[in-house]
């Protein structure tokens, strides 16, 4: 039987940039290869805050989870758009809260499933953690996936982390946003962040990594992502950058992207 992983591996690129492989870079890890690194290069020489960026993304992540596992009393996570696995990804924050927690991964990208398959893997014996290979274009693939290990009876917690700037219609994203809400019970969370158009510096470093040959990533004002919060309960402070969401250092700057944490009533 052919290994699935070698199959995969096949449809990688390794000469050219690769979003996952560059947030990588960017975030210190060693999974990305010369065209990778020239690309977060290229963005990095004229927004040095994207590696902030980058960086602070997870430490939000980390605050997200634990408020939820913690606080909210929450035991199930939908993660989509995984991305490359680095250092405290949701499984981990999530179990070690609350050991019994489960967490669905959602990703489309070769590249992440061979990683996720070897690296997203159990803290904790009471715990499940697994992946679904699905674009978050396909709510309903995404839904079918998660139900096989999730209950949509009970709350859970739908991460959007940096992604949604893949998809360049608003109300297109709003809809993925809402289909996969609506499945959700009364209670659940929507944990979502992304990259805002808040500054000149960022505008030429999106632009700056169009030119050097990644994939197009479309910034948002505030107020555009706000919209995707419509109909829940915002969780204080609300959406703001996403070092001054319950930060860990109350003298963290403002950086141009913006997340929320929201419940559904």
């Amino acid at each position: 039987m052919a290994d699935p992983n070698s199959e995969l591996a096949e449809q990688l690129q390794f000469d050219m940039p690769h979003a996952a492989r560059i947030w990588n870079y960017w975030m210190g890890g060693k999974d990305n290869y010369e065209a990778d690194r020239a690309a977060g290069d290229a963005v990095a020489a004229v927004y040095p805050e994207i590696v902030v960026m980058a960086r602070q993304s997870r430490r939000f992540l980390i605050r997200a989870v634990r408020f939820l596992a913690a606080e909210a009393g929450v035991r199930q996570f939908l993660d989509v758009g995984t991305g490359l696995p680095t250092m405290q990804n949701t499984h981990e924050v999530a179990q070690q809260v609350a050991p019994e927690s489960r967490i669905v991964y959602v990703d489309n990208d070769p590249l992440v499933l061979v990683h996720a398959r070897a690296l997203l893997a159990n803290t904790t014996s009471e715990g499940l953690t697994t992946y679904v290979h699905a674009d978050y274009h396909d709510p309903e693939r995404i839904l079918a996936g998660a139900e096989k290990v999730l209950d949509f009876d009970r709350p859970v917690a739908v991460m959007f982390m940096g992604v949604l700037g893949y998809e360049p219609d608003l109300e297109v994203v709003r809809s993925i946003v809402g289909r996969v809400m609506d499945a959700t019970a009364p209670g659940s969370h929507l944990v979502l962040w992304d990259g805002t158009d808040t500054s000149p510096a960022v505008v030429e470093g999106a632009d700056k990594l169009v030119q050097s040959g990644g994939v197009p990533y479309i910034l948002r004002s505030p107020d555009a992502l706000a919209r995707c919060f419509e109909g829940l309960e915002m969780v204080e402070p609300g959406l703001v950058p996403i070092t001054r969401w319950r930060p860990d250092d109350p003298d963290a700057e403002a950086i141009d992207a913006y997340g929320a944490v929201a419940r559904k009533p």
